[in-house]
C-alpha cells in the first residue's frame, strides 16, 4: 500500500517548551540563556582537484557567487581557505583562550589531517572537536552507502588524528540520509543536521532515537559570503546582540532557549568582523546568568534532564492499524479515519489534541450528506440500543458516566419522549458530548436545543460529534502512552 505518511514535524514543542534549567556556573538559579559557539574548520578538506575532487570549490568565500572550475586549481579560492588556517583560526583560538569561553569545532576530517598544529591548539584549549565529514563537499548526490562509507572513514580518520572518535556531528551539506545515517552509527551523542528549533529534540528514526542538537544558519557569519547577508562588522554585531537580547528576555520570562552562532576561520577570521566578533563575546560575559557552553555539555545536560522516552506515535502506525485503533472514535464512521491517514499522518498529530483536530478537519470537509449519516449512527441517550445492551463499549461507558443507566421510571419516559421529538423534528437523534455533565445537564440542553431550527441544530450536534471524538481520542491517548511508561518502567 502507498504510503501516507508526511516525515516532516511541524510541530515541535508547540505552545509549551520544556525548561531547560541550563546550568549557572556563576549563580544561585538556572541559567536565563545557552550560548554555544561553533568554528567550522573546513581549510583543506573543501572541493579541490588536488583533493581528488571533479572541480574546485564554489561555497562560502570571499567570492561571493564564485563558481565552481571543471578540472582546474582555482588558486585564489585555494589561497582563501588558506588564509582561514593561516591566520584566521589563531585570531579565533585567541580571542575564545583570552577569555576563558569554551567552544565546540565542526572539523573536516582531512582538514584536521592537514594541519596537526590547529589540532593541538584545540585541544590545548579543551575545546570540543566534532565531526564534519570526511570532507567539506555536498553529500546530497550521494547514495545511502556511499554516504555512509565516508561517514565510517570520517570517524576512523578523527579517531586517528585526536585520539578519541566525535561524540557530535555535523555534516552541513547533507542529504536526506544524513540524520538516519548519524542514528544508525549509534556512537553520537548528538547530531545537528537541522535548524528547526532552539531547543535540543530526540528524533525518531528508523533505527535509534536520536538527540537533534540544532544548528543556524541566521546567526552564523556565513552571511558575510552570502547575497543579501552582512556588509559590516556593525549589521553583523546588531544581529547577535538582537538573537541574545530576545533569547534572554525570554529565559527571564521563564522560557529558557539556546543560541548557536557559528563562525568560519576564513570568514570573521579576518580583522575587519574579529572586532565585531569581539566585541559580542564581551557583551555576553557582561550579562549574569549566561551559561556559554560546548554542544558535547548540551547534549549531556539534555540527556540527563530529558532522556529518551518511547511514546505513543499515530504518526508511526500503519494503515490497518491506525483505523482500527481510531476508526470508531466517530461512531460508526471509519471513513473518517482513514481520510485523516490519507491526507498524511506526521510527527504534527502525535499529541491527542492536534489529532483530534486533524481528524475533525477531514469531519467538516466531508458533504452534508456524510455527516448526516455521522450523525445518524450515534445512538438515543438512554435510548432502546441501550436497554437492548447493544452500544458500542464507548457509548456505553460515556452514557454510564453520566448516569444514563441509572434513570428512574419517570426519567426514563422524559428521555424517550425528547428523544422521539428531536429525531421527528431534526431527522438525527440527539447528541451531547456528555463527559462531565449530570443527567440533569443535558435534559435541560435537550429542551434548550428543541428551539433551534434545523441548520443551527444540525452544526450544533456536529460540534458536539467533534468533541465527543476529542474525548476518545484522549482516551485513547491516556491508555497507550500508560502502556508506553509501563514497558520503559520494565
Amino acid at each position: 500500500m502507498k504510503s501516507y505518511r508526511y516525515p516532516r514535524d511541524l510541530h515541535g514543542y508547540g505552545a509549551r517548551p520544556p525548561d531547560p534549567r541550563w546550568p549557572n556556573p556563576n549563580g544561585s538559579g538556572p541559567s536565563k540563556i545557552c550560548v554555544q559557539f561553533v568554528v567550522n574548520y573546513e581549510e583543506g578538506g573543501e572541493n579541490a582537484v588536488l583533493h581528488g575532487d571533479k572541480a574546485s570549490e564554489a561555497f562560502l568565500s570571499e567570492i561571493v557567487g564564485a563558481s565552481a572550475w571543471d578540472g582546474q586549481r582555482h588558486m585564489n579560492m585555494e589561497s582563501i581557505y588558506e588564509y582561514g588556517a593561516r591566520a584566521g583560526f589563531w585570531r579565533l583560538h585567541r580571542m575564545f583562550t583570552e577569555r576563558g569561553m569554551p567552544v565546540t569545532v565542526y572539523g573536516v576530517a582531512t582538514a584536521l589531517a592537514r594541519n596537526p598544529a590547529v589540532v593541538a591548539a584545540m585541544q590545548d584549549a579543551h575545546w570540543e572537536i566534532a565531526s564534519h565529514g570526511l570532507k567539506w563537499i555536498e553529500y546530497k548526490e550521494f547514495d545511502r552507502d556511499a554516504e555512509r562509507k565516508h561517514m565510517e572513514a570520517a570517524i576512523a580518520l578523527h579517531e586517528a588524528i585526536t585520539g578519541g572518535k566525535p561524540k557530535g556531528w555535523y555534516t552541513g551539506r547533507s542529504s536526506i540520509h544524513t540524520l538516519e545515517l548519524a542514528a544508525e552509527y549509534g556512537g553520537f551523542a548528538y547530531a545537528s543536521d537541522a535548524y528547526a528549533d532552539d531547543l535540543p529534540y530526540w528524533q525518531e528514526t528508523e533505527t535509534n532515537p536520536l538527540l537533534v542538537i540544532p544548528y543556524t544558519l541566521d546567526t552564523n557569519d556565513m552571511r558575510f559570503a552570502t547575497p543579501q547577508g552582512f556588509n559590516s562588522g556593525d549589521q553583523y554585531f546588531t544581529f547577535l546582540k538582537d538573537a541574545f537580547d530576545t533569547l534572554y528576555a525570554e529565559g527571564e520570562a521563564g522560557s529558557a532557549k539556546m543560541l548557536n552562532i557559528g563562525l568560519h576561520c576564513r570568514l570573521v577570521g579576518r580583522p575587519s568582523r574579529a572586532a565585531a566578533l569581539a566585541k559580542f563575546l564581551d557583551y555576553v560575559q557582561s550579562k549574569p546568568d549566561v551559561w556559554v557552553a560546548k554542544r558535547i555539555e548540551i547534549a549531556e545536560h539534555w540527556r540527563s534532564r530529558f532522556p529518551y522516552r518511547a511514546r505513543f506515535r499515530p504518526s508511526g502506525m500503519e494503515w490497518e492499524a491506525f483505523v482500527s485503533l481510531f476508526g470508531g472514535v466517530y461512531e460508526h464512521s471509519p471513513f473518517i479515519a482513514e481520510r485523516a491517514y490519507r491526507f498524511g499522518l506526521s510527527p504534527a498529530f502525535d499529541t491527542a489534541e492536534t489529532l483530534a483536530a486533524g481528524m475533525a478537519r477531514e469531519f467538516r470537509l466531508a458533504g452534508e450528506s456524510e455527516r448526516q449519516l455521522v450523525l445518524q449512527a450515534h445512538p438515543d441517550l438512554a435510548g432502546k440500543l441501550a436497554i437492548a445492551g447493544e452500544l458500542t463499549e464507548r457509548s456505553k461507558a460515556e452514557q454510564a458516566g453520566a448516569g444514563l443507566d441509572r434513570l428512574s421510571k419517570d426519567e426514563f419516559q422524559r428521555f424517550t419522549q425528547l428523544n422521539t421529538t428531536y429525531r421527528d423534528r431534526f431527522g438525527f437523534p440527539f447528541i451531547i458530548a456528555v463527559k462531565g455533565k449530570t443527567k440533569d445537564d443535558i435534559l435541560a440542553a435537550f429542551e434548550t436545543r428543541l428551539d433551534n431550527d434545523r441548520e443551527a441544530e444540525f452544526e450544533m450536534a456536529c460540534r458536539e460529534v467533534e468533541k465527543i471524538a476529542a474525548f476518545r481520542i484522549a482516551a485513547i491517548f491516556e491508555k497507550e502512552n500508560a502502556g508506553s511508561t509501563a514497558k520503559d518502567t520494565q
